[in-house]
């Protein structure tokens, strides 16, 4: 598959553009706080990608009540602090610039509520090489990739014929291929490439040099 002739890149953020571990994890303790329960980053580190409610319920066995509780006690700690302990893959913003400056454009498909996906892209100053960023909204919906896709696809117009997906998670592979929008996984994120391999990615890269020549074929 020739990825050069691809128009419209969709990103995943968390694990692709960002790396968020410190935050996200930090956040969930802050939740888990509020429970008399602990647990370490490393056992945490499962939350990065997949929408939180599934991840509370299937990790803490949380009831839907308890988990409406817990994202709360997350977010309390997400929007003022944890969100901002997180750092952007070396190459990114080059990158990101260098495929606005071919002629294509770069949009942003996140399980993560939209305003925060503004916020941390505004605050690392990689905001404006996208023409639009989609995410779920903080009652929930869309939280699931392929929710969030549609929403996407809905709101721009793209032609999905015309799109790829980059992603370092089965979410992100899985979600895409519901709209025949194939996948290219990162491995520099949370994923094993067996993981996107599995899930059917389309390829699979080590290093933003690497899937900068896969999209501009240079």
């Amino acid at each position: 598959m020739d990825f050069s002739e691809k128009a419209f890149i969709i990103w995943d953020l968390d694990g692709t553009l960002t790396d968020p571990a410190d935050g996200i994890t930090r956040s969930v303790q802050a939740a888990l706080r509020h429970f008399g329960l602990s647990a370490s980053r490393e056992e945490l580190l499962d939350f990065i990608g997949p929408p939180l409610a599934g991840s509370f319920a299937g990790k803490f066995g949380f009831s839907p009540k308890q988990c409406e509780e817990a994202i709360r006690h997350y977010r309390e700690y997400f929007s003022k602090t944890g969100m901002f302990e997180n750092r952007v893959y070396p190459g990114i913003p080059e990158l990101l610039r260098q495929i606005q400056a071919a002629g294509k454009q770069n949009f942003l498909a996140s399980s993560k509520p939209e305003v925060f996906c503004r916020e941390i892209l505004d605050h690392f100053s990689i905001l404006e090489p996208f023409s639009q960023v989609a995410g779920s909204d903080l009652e929930g919906k869309r939280a699931e990739k392929h929710a969030v896709l549609q929403y996407l696809l809905e709101q721009s117009g793209i032609d999905p014929a015309k799109a790829v997906m980059i992603g370092d998670r089965k979410f992100d592979v899985l979600g895409a291929a519901e709209f025949s929008i194939p996948c290219i996984g990162v491995l520099w994120g949370y994923g094993s490439r067996e993981e996107l391999e599995k899930a059917g990615a389309a390829a699979a890269v080590s290093a933003p040099e690497e899937l900068s020549r896969l999209l501009l074929g240079k």
